[in-house]
């Protein structure tokens, strides 16, 4: 913190006379001149003997310039102040000391520069400390771990918005303020703003009593910063929020890669089950589903510009159950739910019009035994195993089954169309 005109008539001795001296200044500088003003930026000390005439339009034009106070050195063309200025400077609230003759010029410059140099090397090191932390929360917390130490230096909020604007990390988030309730700057119209520059695009304003401070992250506006502090940024926070604002984008592109690498991944083992080449981690029997968004844990993928998932329940298009070598026509099956628009592949046969008395006229010579094996077996498409352990009985109990419905229906179930109308006449007779 730069020292106050306060701390500095104090440090040296200096009686303060009139005006606000709690003000920092941010230099000194000594002049003669009736005018100085064309000579400076704004926030210096300005010392002076009054060699030249000094009264209201003198402090008035300091004023304008920004000048934080005056000092007046007494001893030389001066014995006191004049009164005059004394009023005029209170009036206009500019900070004004007397310098006595001991105090020379210099020694107020060299405490000024001290302290200004004390300030800065204050504010490096504060930057290199939090440099230095903000990589480690990067290395060992990730994003997360950037935006929690990052509000721990700044002493305020901070949020970290994706790609559409929704809060994905959030530290201290009870003071984030419910900008619906605030007037002034949009905070969303803002983020969207700089969100859609991208690059090194940043705002700051204020908002519901807090300075905020935007900043885009990479030129592909992964998503947005956002930092609210009590006053505004100084020039080390502004360091600190441009490092962490750096590391983010860092670990974002990473994390891209890192998620382009497991789709891809995803999608090729995807295409090993299709060419029935067994893959670990998926569960015995399980459906195909195809979905428009991914599911957060399980198997997923993408494939042919669509979303594949294998799970036992999921909300989509289905297939029937299949097993992990059954993946290609489970695929097919879901495709063809979704082109029919059914939930499930079983569903079809519902929605198909059956003529009527088909499906008694089919399953006549049948009983009800025979019929809730092939309803089973169809099931499992003709897959003799599981469907022998669903019914409970042996394979060959169940290949004599099948054998006896053959003889009765007169027909091979070898036929790929008797096994369709069965399929259909049995999904009818149980609606």
């Amino acid at each position: 913190m730069a020292i106050t005109l306060r701390e500095l008539a104090r440090t040296l001795r200096l009686p303060v006379l009139a005006g606000d001296v709690s003000r920092p200044v941010g230099w000194v500088h000594g002049t003669e001149l009736a005018d100085p003003t064309p000579f400076l930026e704004g926030g210096e000390l300005l010392l002076t003997t009054g060699l030249t005439a000094v009264g209201g339009d003198y402090v008035e034009r300091l004023v304008r310039a920004g000048v934080v106070g005056l000092g007046f050195g007494t001893g030389l063309g001066h014995d006191v102040v004049p009164s005059a200025l004394v009023e005029a400077a209170a009036k206009a609230d500019l900070g004004l000391v007397e310098v006595p003759r001991g105090v020379p010029f210099i020694a107020i410059s060299k405490a000024v520069s001290k302290a200004l140099a004390a300030d800065e090397y204050a504010a490096l090191t504060r930057t290199s400390e939090a440099q230095r932390a903000l990589t480690r929360a990067a290395v060992r917390g990730g994003v997360g771990g950037v935006v929690r130490r990052l509000g721990q230096w700044i002493n305020g909020w901070v949020v970290l918005l994706d790609s559409a604007g929704e809060p994905v990390h959030t530290h201290n988030p009870r003071l984030v303020p419910d900008l619906a309730r605030h007037r002034g700057p949009d905070l969303a119209a803002a983020v969207a703003k700089v969100r859609s520059a991208g690059g090194l695009a940043s705002a700051a304003f204020e908002a519901g009593g807090w300075h905020v401070f935007l900043q885009a992250l990479g030129s592909r506006a992964r998503g947005v910063l956002a930092v609210g502090t009590a006053e505004p940024l100084d020039a080390a926070d502004l360091s600190i929020v441009n490092t962490a604002a750096s590391l983010l984008t860092l670990a974002l592109a990473q994390n891209d890669a890192v998620d382009a690498a497991h789709r891809e991944l995803r999608a090729g083992q995807f295409r090993l089950l299709l060419a029935g080449i067994p893959v670990d981690g998926l569960p015995s029997r399980f459906r195909v589903f195809l979905v428009d968004e991914p599911p957060d844990d399980g198997f997923w993928a993408e494939h042919d510009g669509r979303i594949v998932v294998l799970a036992q329940d999921f909300d989509g298009f289905a297939s029937s159950e299949v097993d992990i070598d059954e993946v290609a026509r489970g695929y097919r099956e879901a495709q063809q739910a979704r082109r029919a628009g059914v939930r499930t592949f079983e569903d079809l046969a519902g929605s198909l019009k059956v003529p009527d008395g088909f499906a008694d006229a089919l399953l006549r010579p049948l009983d009800a035994e025979t019929r809730e094996t092939l309803r089973i077996w169809l099931t499992h498409h003709g897959a003799w195993d599981p469907a022998a352990a669903e019914l409970g009985v042996h394979r060959h109990t169940l290949r004599n089954r099948v054998r006896r419905a053959e003889q009765a229906l007169g027909r091979s179930l070898d036929s790929p169309g008797l096994r369709a109308e069965l399929w259909l006449a049995l999904h009818r007779e149980g609606q």
